[in-house]
């Protein structure tokens, strides 16, 4: 039963990395490489190749073609130093989005909208960014590039490093594009990171209640019986009062927390309750944890 559950996963994980780099590829050759923005990643550092080398080659080196042939050495130095099991899905991520990049044909669909092309470039993008990470995969590029230099730099974060190397891809931008362009990239990056971090946080999103209150007993009962949320009873005491009392904690969704409070405040209107984001909670009734990459 367990391995039927874990095939599932891993074939639901394939299908949201097909997915996800297919939005890509359609933010890339639809929106982003004939609006001329580059967006950091290898997909951008393809889109500078292409137009760079139009002068020398009829509409330029393809943007499939650049990011398989930046992607290789990548691959090799990761083999090398974490073996195969490293690759794992990124490789197939990294494969998928070539393909597409191959197949969708390159169309203008906002030529003369720079700020639509940011905004719905980027937002596409980061859509099909979030889906592959969802999938457990990337598509190789700067964030695998970020973490190879991490093992050699342990001082700095694979984040931190990403931006410097994003940045310097957005910089050859300025030289093939104009800074007129570049600063609408940079739209286009912060709309792409907010999609995919609402995306990925979003199909996630939970809470955490703290609640003090004098019944803990009757609150727990209706909160499992109603929210059906198991309910932890933490013993606590009041340094003010010096009274010892129990406190609750409770991880919910986000659209159980109203009937959360209703209960909480029916049964004991003097409770207090504390209510935080949970970014990512990992168990029954969350997200299963099902031991793969």
């Amino acid at each position: 039963m367990k391995e039927s559950v874990f095939t599932k996963s891993r074939y639901s994980d394939y299908l949201l990395i097909v997915a996800g780099t297919a939005l890509m590829a359609l933010a890339i050759n639809l929106i982003l490489d004939p609006a001329g923005l580059v967006t950091g990643g290898f997909s951008g550092l393809a889109i500078v190749i292409k137009s760079l080398t139009e002068t020398f080659i009829n509409n330029g080196i393809p943007i499939w073609l650049s990011t398989t042939v930046l992607n290789v050495p990548l691959f090799l130095i990761g083999f090398k130093l974490q073996g195969a099991k490293y690759l794992g899905k990124t490789l197939f991520g990294a494969a998928a989005l070539s393909v597409w990049l191959y197949l969708i044909p390159e169309i203008s669909a906002a030529p003369d909208d720079l700020l639509l092309s940011s905004i719905f470039g980027g937002g596409l993008q980061g859509l099909g960014i979030g889906l592959v990470f969802i999938g457990h995969a990337t598509t190789g590029g700067t964030d695998m590039a970020a973490a190879l230099l991490q093992r050699k730099h342990r001082h700095y974060t694979v984040a931190q490093i990403m931006q410097v190397i994003d940045g310097m891809i957005v910089l050859t931008g300025v030289y093939a594009f104009g800074i007129s362009k570049a600063l609408y990239s940079v739209i286009s990056i912060v709309v792409m990171t907010k999609f995919t971090d609402t995306l990925i946080e979003g199909l996630h999103f939970a809470v955490s209640a703290y609640i003090i209150t004098e019944k803990p007993d009757e609150i727990a009962s209706e909160l499992m019986l109603k929210v059906d949320r198991g309910v932890t009873g933490i013993d606590a005491k009041g340094m003010y009062t010096g009274n010892k009392r129990t406190m609750l904690y409770c991880v919910a969704g986000k659209k159980q927390i109203v009937v959360l409070k209703d209960i909480v405040m029916k049964l004991d209107p003097d409770a207090f309750v504390i209510v935080t984001d949970a970014k990512e909670v990992l168990g029954e009734g969350f997200i299963e944890n099902t031991g793969h990459l």
